[in-house]
């Protein structure tokens, strides 16, 4: 069984010992930096590595796992700051979490920064947690801690978090600690590899003689060695020379692990926290999504224990800030993945989101942002000073402009009601766009290339969408633009009985407004031809469709054709057969609709002499050999007027071949 591979973070108040929990845990210290040993307290993020045993086959029966063949766990660790000054460092590593640990003092108990970072990571969508009462030697009364801890994460998704009663100095509670969360992870389920990966970079650095590397936690695919790829939201092609995941140099690294990268040909200077290196296929970043918002109820009730309170006696000032009503035009700070990106927030029918509301929204950034439909983000004031609120990406390739309309309205507001769901999101983006190329079907999304045709197949065999070779559309839209098409290809054959049909180009005027590529339109007429129409040239027409001549003309067409059939093999001269305005027009629809050919200027015959003089020359040239020009005059009975021209037809269409003087079967006799 091989090793399963899993992100933990910690969380909690500064000064509650996370970092030396870490460091208990796993013999790594996370605190890197120099100011950070000066202070004594974790600034920016530190990494650490654990490698787990499986759980006993006792714990793992009763937690009742769905993964009952489970090998070790390697967990990479992420050390986040506890100080109110570096929340932003703090988001910056919980956007790939599996598993958090919130860390609570026993001799302080739940302070601002173990409320707000709970908050953080119930935004984020993290529900697997375990709490580690840290300091337990110093407790004044462990049992009343524990309940305490309790009461803080009743209604939340961590109200039945372990908790597990630690002490860096005794040793107590470590190897236990150790077991829960191996018990915990024993059903969770395994970092998906949906072919998508993406490598948010939360450390950028150089190595002499290697050049530049970067580390993330990488989530939706793997990276192998060699692999061209690109670095997002800059859009910096490069390739991957080297990986390495928990120290160790590896071929590929796959989704749930740390994994550190080295570019090349890329200078630390182009590269930073916040960018993401990803594949070019996946999509371009845009300064614009549409999401949802929701800001926490737990703001709205007295979650801040007295003692936290500030000298006024009044709530501390970051819960104050937090607990304010967010309000439309507000200009904020994103925090997705590592990045940390500012933003103007524009709501549509309300004025200001309060505590425990939800709403669809618009996000304008400056710069562009690289997103998924699906992905997680916390908003934060300005100042970096509160956590304002969380929010889900609905839309990652928004454009400002439709933000209003009533599709887009339509299509968040239901996708905001299903946005886990593949079926629910292929079925909203049908419905908004009509159609698109299947290649580009939720390609800014986390399912899978396999997922999102399984759910094609499915909704194409409940009748609501259409495959169409290269695209697929909504059954309701193909549908009307099938019979818009049919009534102005209909509205052609009353109007002008007399043409073979409707031009295509006409028929693409009438449905350009419904057309978001040529692709489409010619999937259309396809489509058509399958359904009960044909394609005549330039033009298409419903099958079984005959022109008819206007009444005005039918006096001079019934004319040329009995002169025509009178002599099929030599027709009179078209100045004969169309002396007139009238009969021109006549001779001209009978072309038109393939009645009649052209042998030259000055030559017509009837389509069907025209195939009969044709079967004469290919049986005579067969039968006798090679044929002069008098040859085959002779086999028609015609005159050199219209043999001649009737043989350089056939020469060109590949029907004869001139050798010399004679004409032998060509390919395509």
């Amino acid at each position: 069984m091989s090793a399963k591979h899993f992100i933990l973070a910690t969380a909690g108040h500064v000064d509650h010992g996370k970092s030396a929990l870490v460091k208990a845990l796993t013999g790594i210290d996370p605190d890197r930096l120099p100011e950070e040993k000066e202070r004594g307290i974790t600034i920016d993020l530190g990494f650490a590595h654990l490698e787990l045993p499986a759980p006993s086959p006792a714990a793992v029966s009763q937690l009742g796992t769905q993964n009952p063949e489970i090998g070790t766990f390697r967990l990479g660790i992420v050390d986040v700051p506890g100080h109110e000054d570096f929340v932003k460092n703090m988001v910056a590593g919980v956007g790939s979490v599996d598993l958090a640990l919130f860390v609570v003092a026993a001799d302080d108990g739940w302070m601002p920064q173990t409320e707000e970072h709970l908050q953080i990571l119930t935004y984020l969508g993290v529900t697997r947690a375990v709490v580690a009462l840290t300091k337990i030697d110093l407790a004044e009364d462990e049992a009343s801690m524990i309940s305490s801890v309790q009461t803080k994460l009743r209604d939340t998704p961590f109200a039945n978090a372990p908790i597990v009663p630690t002490s860096v100095v005794t040793g107590r509670g470590l190897d236990e600690l150790k077991a829960t969360f191996a018990q915990v992870l024993a059903d969770a389920p395994f970092p998906r590899d949906i072919g998508k990966p993406r490598l948010p970079v939360d450390r950028v650095f150089t190595l002499r003689g290697i050049g530049t590397v970067v580390t993330g936690t990488l989530t939706g695919g793997s990276l192998s060695r060699g692999q061209s790829v690109v670095i997002q939201p800059i859009g910096r092609a490069t390739r991957v020379r080297s990986i390495q995941s928990h120290n160790r140099e590896v071929e590929a690294s796959g989704p749930g692990t740390r994994t550190a990268v080295n570019l090349p040909d890329v200078e630390t200077e182009e590269v930073r926290r916040g960018h993401i290196l990803t594949l070019s296929e996946l999509g371009a970043p845009r300064d614009t999504l549409d999401v949802l918002l929701e800001k926490s109820p737990r703001l709205t009730g007295n979650f801040v224990d007295e003692k936290v309170k500030d000298r006024e006696g009044a709530r501390s000032p970051s819960f104050r800030a937090a607990s304010r009503a967010l309000k439309d035009g507000a200009l904020v700070r994103i925090h997705i993945g590592t990045a940390n990106f500012p933003a103007r927030i524009i709501l549509f029918d309300q004025k200001q989101i309060a505590p425990g509301e939800q709403a669809v929204a618009q996000l304008r950034f400056e710069p562009a942002v690289f997103a998924f439909a699906g992905d997680r983000f916390i908003v934060r004031d300005w100042a970096e000073q509160a956590t304002l609120a969380g929010g889900i990406v609905l839309d990652p390739d928004a454009r400002r402009n439709d933000f209003r309309s009533e599709g887009q309205q339509t299509f968040l507001r239901r996708r905001a009601q299903s946005a886990g769901e593949v079926d629910a999101c292929v079925e909203t983006l049908l419905a908004r766009d009509g159609v698109t190329q299947r290649v580009a079907l939720l390609v800014k999304s986390n399912f899978s290339a396999e997922e999102i045709s399984q759910a094609v197949t499915r909704l194409a065999e409940t009748g609501k969408i259409i495959p169409l070779a290269d695209l697929v559309a909504s059954a309701k839209h193909w549908m009307a633009l099938r019979q818009r098409a049919a009534e102005g290809i209909d509205a052609e054959h009353r109007a002008h009985p007399e043409l073979a049909g409707l031009p295509l180009n006409q028929l693409r005027a009438i449905l350009e407004n419904d057309l978001p590529s040529p692709e489409v339109f010619n999937t259309l007429i396809a489509d058509l031809c399958k359904n009960g129409f044909v394609q005549v040239g330039v033009a298409i027409q419903r099958a079984g469709y005959r022109p008819a001549l206007p009444p005005h003309l039918q006096a001079a067409g019934a004319k040329i054709r009995a002169a025509l059939v009178a002599k099929p093999f030599e027709p009179p001269s078209r100045k004969e057969l169309a002396p007139d305005g009238v009969a021109l027009q006549a001779l001209r629809f009978l072309r038109e609709t393939g009645e009649v050919i052209e042998l030259g200027e000055e030559l017509v015959l009837l389509t069907d002499s025209f195939t009969r003089m044709k079967e004469v020359i290919t049986k005579f040239i067969r039968k006798q050999g090679p044929a002069t020009v008098s040859d085959l005059r002779q086999s028609l009975g015609t005159t050199r007027r219209v043999v001649m021209p009737l043989l350089e037809r056939l020469d060109r269409e590949g029907v004869t071949l001139r050798q010399g003087e004679h004409r032998v079967l060509g390919k395509k006799s």
